[in-house]
């Protein structure tokens, strides 16, 4: 009996996601076309050869001259340095004979590496990123720091110490690789626990429905603005990274500054919830939860909060609100949120159609993408940081780095639906419909240029998930009254967590008025002057200037919306 379409694209699929159990999920076909575009453009441009012939030939003899002025004695410098973000190679002992040689030599060769895969007429932009990409992650791999046979600072330690950092090192791996067997978490996030050390600021759960539930929080001051903040987190995280210790919890210092707070819980997806889409997250998600807030605040509008992929939602939300008329937003904040996706970093290097073919049909096995699949992309960007210098440390030094609250919550990953996802990646990421236009909500296109509440975009100076410049981008996309950027120091997440009196922290801070001429982004950098400390004081004082005074604090939950359980809640709790 001859098969259908369906049974036969059945079984392409299953294949590829065979084949992606041992490609680490990376598509086969997207890795062999970026190399062979790289090698074919290379072998066809003799000039550039040359160029790569005539650079090794100077760094080999850069390398040959600084050997022969350490010969002679005495501190000589450097014929290369490390990038500012490398700290391999800070330990005294890189300085020393044959350690010098060892890692300026690679360093070198990484540099003479970086020339070979870039700047190749020809070569499509996003081929000649990807082979950069891996080619550096090869070269960190080899990085003569991850061994004990080229790394001094191991050697001294293993001396100093009688070999115990190797014994304690290899009870650290083994820790590791048992609790990674078991499912476990990492070491000592058994003392973080959600509603006993993190999460704990009180509320109640006032609504729940099969994606979210919704959170209040109990207000500590007699007065509170008019206006409730609602936050909508990414669910590709737990909603208490905003929620942390009571130190650093951002609830925690919105409610003690006279806000009524409202959090959106996600639901950790499993197998079964694959069919949700990116409506649905829309749907039930943000607009249930503010027809939530509206009954329980009401006559009240909204500030509306959303961080990362929880912003791009809350964005969605805004403009299909604005096409139709809906005008309950009293303004809308985006923490690390993109709306356009063409400078979306070193994640565009996962997201191709080939890739992302290979990605759904992994997906459509599983129903879901699971946790480690998404851990392991977000270590691959930060190799140097989150694997190979971890395992340095942990396995070979045998030093663990003590747990903390945001470690805690990192190792608490989430699930994302295969159509949600592939919906996300397509439409967004690939296709880039939101910004130019033609992303759909019931059936008709909707533009984030219709939003006139005021925005407040924040960026983050070392996000490697959503880079600031592409944040920065609401400005040539909105046309709202007032927009206001606030770049601050940290990345992806520890420039979000920035409480006020942690120490180093600084932002920049400037509004677009209506009118006014676009400023570029590196324009704007230069011109907009830096202020010390946290970030949170600055956007309080722009939420409560776009207020309409102080009431007495509403109820906790309705008759409608009554409430059904103490804050975290039970959807933050599922693994």
């Amino acid at each position: 009996m001859l098969m259908d379409t369906d049974a036969h694209n059945s079984i392409d699929r299953i294949v590829h996601a065979l084949i992606g159990r041992a490609t680490l999920n990376l598509s086969p076909a997207a890795l062999l076309l970026t190399y062979t575009d790289w090698l074919v453009h290379l072998a066809l441009s003799p000039g550039k050869q040359a160029q790569l012939v005539q650079k090794a030939l100077r760094k080999n003899l850069r390398l040959a001259s600084y050997a022969s002025r350490c010969a002679h004695g005495g501190d000589q410098p450097s014929c290369i340095e490390p990038l500012p973000q490398d700290r391999r190679f800070r330990h005294e002992g890189w300085r020393r004979w044959p350690y010098n040689l060892i890692y300026q030599a690679f360093l070198l060769n990484q540099q003479w590496w970086h020339n070979a895969t870039t700047g190749i007429h020809g070569l499509s932009r996003h081929h000649e990123n990807a082979v950069e990409f891996a080619a550096r992650q090869l070269l960190d791999m080899w990085s003569p720091a991850n061994f004990p046979l080229t790394n001094p600072e191991v050697q001294q330690a293993t001396v100093a110490q009688g070999g115990a950092n190797l014994w304690r090192g290899w009870e650290n791996f083994v820790d590791d690789w048992q609790r990674a067997i078991a499912g476990k978490k990492p070491a000592g996030a058994e003392n973080y626990r959600v509603g006993h050390e993190l999460g704990v600021t009180p509320g109640k759960v006032v609504y729940r429905n099969h994606l979210i539930e919704l959170l209040q929080y109990a207000p500590t001051t007699r007065q509170v603005h008019c206006e409730p903040v609602l936050i909508v987190p990414a669910w590709i995280m737990k909603y208490y990274i905003l929620d942390l210790s009571p130190r650093n919890s951002l609830v925690r210092y919105l409610v003690e500054q006279g806000h009524t707070v409202f959090m959106v819980s996600w639901r950790n997806p499993t197998a079964e919830d694959g069919h949700l889409g990116m409506d649905d997250y829309r749907r039930l998600g943000v607009m249930e939860a503010l027809a939530a807030v509206n009954a329980i605040v009401p006559e009240a509008k909204v500030h509306a909060v959303g961080y990362c992929l929880g912003g791009t939602l809350l964005a969605i939300a805004a403009a299909a609100m604005a096409r139709d008329g809906d005008h309950r937003l009293a303004s809308i904040t985006l923490l690390a949120a993109q709306v356009d996706f063409t400078e979306a970093g070193e994640l565009m290097l996962f997201i191709d159609d080939s890739q992302l073919a290979f990605l759904e049909d992994i997906m459509w096995v599983q129903g879901v993408l699971d946790t480690t699949q998404m851990a392991g992309a977000f270590q691959l960007l930060r190799s140097n940081d989150l694997i190979w210098s971890r395992m340095v440390r942990e396995y070979q030094l045998g030093n663990r780095q003590p747990m903390f609250d945001l470690m805690a919550w990192n190792a608490d990953a989430t699930r994302m639906p295969y159509r949600m996802h592939s919906e996300y990646l397509r439409r967004l990421f690939l296709n880039n419909d939101l910004a130019e236009g033609r992303y759909r909500v019931d059936g008709k296109a909707i533009a984030v240029s219709d939003i006139r509440a005021p925005i407040f975009a924040v960026g983050t100076e070392r996000d490697h998930v959503a880079p600031w410049r592409s944040t920065y981008k609401i400005h040539l996309l909105a046309d709202a009254d007032e927009v206001t950027f606030l770049l601050t120091s940290g990345g992806h997440n520890a420039g979000i967590v920035s409480e006020p009196g942690h120490p180093r922290r600084r932002y920049r801070l400037a509004s677009r008025e209506e009118g006014a001429a676009y400023i570029d982004p590196d324009s704007w950098y230069e011109r907009t002057p830096v202020q010390e400390g946290s970030w949170w004081p600055a956007w309080q004082n722009w939420l409560t200037e776009r207020s309409s005074g102080q009431s007495a604090a509403p109820a906790m939950g309705t008759e409608d919306y009554p409430p059904l359980a103490d804050a975290p809640g039970e959807y933050v709790l599922q693994s």
